[in-house]
């Protein structure tokens, strides 16, 4: 074959990553859906041996004899996120993650995140991104397409544990599954992120007319329709990781839960439904952390299999988000159900969000034009 060695990419700012569309919700919202039923499919590869690795992690040790290695300090952690996705996508890319909870001390966010954009048949660099509201939208729309799914339509009241970006990306995919919604409840930990979500909620939809917070979790789920838990925290005790029991549920409850979380005995139970967005990811986790892995990875998910590995659940308890969305198994089917969707997090869904948005810069003439190479000098 020959043609031209000159490969030329875009670079992406936060700011340009905006003009592109990156903060469309219903459209990210459709995106994860089509992702979704592409994954149902097995039209797509993640890393490790099994294909569905969340990631790659880098863990620091407690003690070091090298003064200037870090220590794993709460949230601290580098990994990468490698995935292809295939159908109208048919590109791959990584993203690379870079976290430590005592940023917010520096004024920056807890995570800062980059995205590169692969043509999966050379390899070459399509784009690289700012990736900080990539990352947060496609997380909030995962549970904005479980909502679509799982809530009732009729569903007006939102539960949102955590003021931060997750709990306005899952709100703001709430709102776009369910336009009904008109009351909103929050519970955060401090005044500043309470107030600052709560004028967002005000400026982005004033058709919410009941908007409050709310001291305990228990206001939070009581006669609340949809929630979504998006709090962060330290992982290693279950205990302290935010909790949903079941006597707090009122019926025909939906819950996404996109970030640490736990439940009772009574949610255990085989009257709420469990559902995974991914049950090969999950499997992937468990086999690779130590047990109890709930300790290690503190989404609900991971609690599902702890308690299948005590024999206190049955595998068959688990349904899949994506053989739903592709109409293989029910969604919804009546408005008593209560449903406790969790949300891992997924590079391919971070490939599907980024080709979409990528393709919008290069339509819209958004970016900076940077070139790898004219001809490479090794080949």
């Amino acid at each position: 074959m020959t043609g031209s060695t000159k490969i030329d990419f875009i670079y992406l700012s936060e700011p340009d990553m905006i003009r592109a569309g990156v903060t469309d919700m219903p459209a990210c919202v459709d995106t994860m859906e089509e992702m979704f039923e592409l994954l149902y499919r097995g039209d797509y590869r993640m890393a490790g041996a099994n294909s569905n690795s969340h990631g790659s992690l880098i863990h620091f040790p407690e003690n070091s004899p090298f003064p200037n290695m870090p220590k794993p300090t709460p949230d601290r952690r580098f990994m990468a996120m490698p995935a292809y996705l295939g159908g109208k996508f048919g590109t791959s890319g990584v993203k690379w993650y870079g976290s430590n909870i005592a940023n917010r001390d520096r004024g920056l966010p807890r995570s800062i995140l980059m995205f590169i954009l692969n043509d999966t048949e050379t390899g070459a660099p399509l784009a690289m991104m700012s990736a900080n509201l990539l990352s947060a939208y496609r997380t909030g729309a995962v549970p904005g397409v479980g909502a679509r799914h799982l809530a009732r339509k009729d569903s007006r009241v939102a539960g949102i544990l955590g003021p931060g970006v997750m709990g306005k990306t899952a709100l703001s995919a709430f709102i776009a599954a369910c336009p009904q919604i008109d009351t909103v409840k929050v519970k955060g930990r401090g005044r500043k992120n309470l107030d600052a979500f709560l004028a967002w909620v005000r400026e982005t939809y004033p058709q919410i007319t009941d908007l409050r917070a709310v001291e305990t979790e228990e206001e939070l789920v009581r006669d609340s329709d949809v929630v979504a838990y998006c709090s962060s925290g330290a992982t290693g005790d279950p205990s302290t990781y935010p909790t949903v029991r079941r006597e707090w549920i009122n019926p025909g409850t939906f819950f996404a839960m996109p970030a640490l979380g736990n439940f009772d005995d009574g949610v255990a139970g085989s009257d709420v439904r469990k559902v995974l967005d991914n049950p090969a990811m999950y499997d992937a986790w468990y086999d690779e952390v130590p047990k109890p892995a709930h300790n290690w990875v503190p989404v609900v998910g991971i609690r599902f299999l702890d308690l299948i590995e005590e024999g206190r659940l049955e595998r068959s308890a688990l349904e899949d988000l994506g053989k739903i969305v592709a109409g293989e198994a029910p969604g919804r089917q009546s408005d008593d159900e209560i449903i406790m969707l969790s949300v891992g997090g997924m590079p391919v869904e971070d490939v599907a969000w980024g080709t979409v948005v990528y393709r919008n810069a290069v339509e819209k003439g958004v970016g900076v034009k940077l070139n790898l190479w004219d001809a490479p000098v090794l080949r």
